[in-house]
């Protein structure tokens, strides 16, 4: 069993691109499990068709600790198998506590016993590595494999830089290694040169470059993947492209993120930063 980490700014569009992708390893037959890290709970709402899926923290709170396995995951599109960690009431508590209390909760009720039927699961996850809870999936090796979403956008490469910085440190006492560079292009200029770039930087690469298309958002005002939604579409393909540059994946590294003088002189290389 793979077990994954998609990482990436708030607004970057990690969620869509994670259960996209997810969708794309799915109709090839592949057996994931989508472990929603974010308190929103919009990490599996497409697979789900948009069923608003009560989280773990939201069943706990309502049933106590009396809960079976079924009644914190679902079944979503093409058998994947979906649950949300959900978070905190608003203004009381820590939300990366909620990751936290949903993957032991998920432990304990055996969700990865049958690990062998499983090939993947993939933790969608929010950005902010400073935190302990939304750290935990690479701080204890729930995460062996990270792949960052990001942009051409400044915001978005200071962003993944960072989640690199947190990689390097969890890696250099465990099995954590970061598999790539997700651009989910905003149709910045020299875009996919610049992320090339900045990936070869950090010792990775961009795995896969997915264009900027108005059927994603099509898609997902009908509560679907686009894979679902129009699986003959050319952005259906992108991300069976991507599904498939996971699947196939061998290169696993140690990244060596750039000061902030070496990353602002990359975006200025490429025109981002005058």
């Amino acid at each position: 069993m793979r077990k994954v980490a998609i990482y990436g700014k708030g607004g970057i569009g990690k969620s869509t691109t994670t259960q996209n992708t997810v969708a794309g390893l799915v109709e090839a037959g592949r057996k994931v499990m989508v472990v929603g890290c974010d308190p929103k709970a919009d990490s599996t709402r497409l697979l789900l068709g948009g069923l608003a899926q009560k989280s773990v923290l939201d069943t706990l709170r309502s049933e106590g600790e009396d809960v079976e396995l079924e009644d914190i995951r679902k079944p979503g599109f093409c058998g994947s198998i979906c649950v949300e960690s959900g978070g905190p009431e608003p203004g009381v508590g820590c939300a990366g506590r909620g990751i936290i209390t949903s993957i032991n909760l998920l432990e304990q009720l055996g969700a990865y016993a049958d690990s062998e039927a499983l090939d993947y699961v993939f933790y969608d996850v929010l950005g902010d590595v400073v935190c302990g809870g939304f750290a935990m999936p690479i701080r204890e090796g729930k995460a062996e494999e990270i792949y960052i979403v990001c942009s051409g956008e400044m915001m978005a490469m200071y962003a993944a830089n960072n989640i690199s910085k947190g990689i390097l440190k969890f890696a250099q006492s465990g099995v954590v290694r970061l598999g790539g560079l997700i651009c989910n292009s905003r149709k910045v200029d020299n875009e996919a040169e610049m992320v090339e770039a900045f990936a070869k930087k950090l010792g990775t690469q961009m795995i896969h470059f997915v264009p900027r298309d108005n059927m994603v958002q099509r898609a997902e005002i009908n509560r679907k993947t686009v894979i679902e939604y129009d699986p003959t579409c050319n952005q259906a393909n992108e991300y069976r492209t991507l599904a498939k540059a996971i699947e196939g994946n061998t290169n696993l590294v140690i990244p060596t993120p750039l000061s902030t003088d070496e990353l602002e002189k990359t975006l200025m290389d490429y025109g981002l930063m005058e």
